[in-house]
């Protein structure tokens, strides 16, 4: 399967435009019938609003958006080609304004409505999924910090850190580099620790 990135969770964000306030919401989906339940969700949430704008995609599935109300063009459509560009998917975010009075025009409303989503994405964080080696390693206290700096350094990430006579780190590293990180701690260790791979899975890491 291919690499893909997705939110790695939720993101929200706040904007003021000339006395509009634009609200970021932003939840990563698995499926088109949760992207329409947040949607709801938010709509009845900020029943008070004068729009809630929003769009939607999933990998391989559809991609949806509206105005709510607001030109066309101006709202949906520039959230869902951010997140096009970013190159995420399976989310879905809404955009709440609370009109304040001033008019922002055409070219306004759209940087706005797009630096809503980016804020929100910004907050959300990406994940990426892929295949990713599950690995548990037995170390030292004195190896701890080195051993950390090795699985960053692979481009692994620390699911966790059982701590005993001994520190476990339980580890996710791309299924490719799995081999070579653990040659590279049996060579750092002069042989005495053994990267155990317990297994691979197709999942979202930060």
């Amino acid at each position: 399967m291919n690499e893909y990135c997705v939110p790695a969770g939720p993101g929200e964000a706040e904007l003021v435009e000339k006395r509009s306030r634009f609200l970021g919401h932003l939840r990563p989906v698995e499926s088109e019938e949760e992207a329409r339940a947040f949607i709801a969700q938010m709509k009845k949430e900020y029943y008070d609003a004068r729009h809630n704008c929003w769009c939607y995609l999933l990998r391989g599935g559809p991609e949806r958006y509206s105005d709510d109300g607001e030109p066309q063009g101006t709202a949906g459509i520039p959230m869902l080609e951010l997140f096009r560009r970013e190159g995420v998917t399976n989310l879905v975010c809404v955009v709440t304004r609370y009109f304040g009075g001033v008019l922002l025009g055409t070219g306004g409303l759209l940087r706005a409505y797009t630096q809503s989503a980016k804020d929100a994405l910004t907050d959300a964080g990406r994940a990426e999924v892929r295949a990713w080696a599950e690995v548990a390693l037995d170390c030292p206290y004195a190896f701890l910090e080195r051993a950390r700096q090795e699985t960053a350094a692979f481009g692994g990430l620390i699911e966790g850190e059982d701590y005993g006579a001994e520190v476990t780190l339980r580890l996710l590293l791309p299924a490719e580099q799995a081999e070579a990180f653990a040659a590279r701690i049996h060579d750092l260790s002069a042989g005495k620790l053994r990267a155990r791979k317990l297994g691979e899975a197709f999942r979202a890491g930060r």
